[in-house]
């Protein structure tokens, strides 16, 4: 499920080319969702808040959201977060995906990430 915040994000002209041709022709698994209770949240653009809106509104296991004024947030709501790394983390795991292919990958993209972050999840995947 993505509220319909973030599925316009995902089509924005600054996105990555293959964000946009994915967001432009969504798999038929993906639930486009707009929250009941939207509230604007202070440091957060209507993306996050939507995200966070619609956890809470559909009682989401895990709430998948990078950005860390958002994830405080959510956290702070009481919603268990994850983010692209960790997803990434447990994908390698899984045998899905290379983690460091993918984060090769998102390098050349406009995903940010600080190399504290990425020296805790590589401190976690070697043990």
């Amino acid at each position: 499920m993505i509220p319909s915040a973030v599925l316009r994000e995902l089509k924005h002209p600054v996105a990555p080319e293959p964000v946009r041709d994915w967001s432009a022709h969504p798999p038929d698994w993906l639930e486009v969702l707009t929250p009941k209770n939207i509230v604007a949240i202070a440091r957060l653009d209507l993306g996050e808040t939507e995200a966070i809106a619609l956890a809470t509104e559909i009682n989401a296991e895990v709430l998948l959201i990078d950005e860390q004024a958002g994830r405080q947030e959510a956290a702070r709501r009481g919603l268990k977060v994850a983010g692209t790394l960790s997803v990434l983390d447990e994908a390698d795991q899984a045998g899905f995906v290379s983690f460091d292919a993918a984060v090769a990958r998102l390098h050349q993209t406009s995903f940010r990430v600080s190399q504290a972050v990425l020296a805790e999840i590589e401190e976690r995947r070697s043990h």
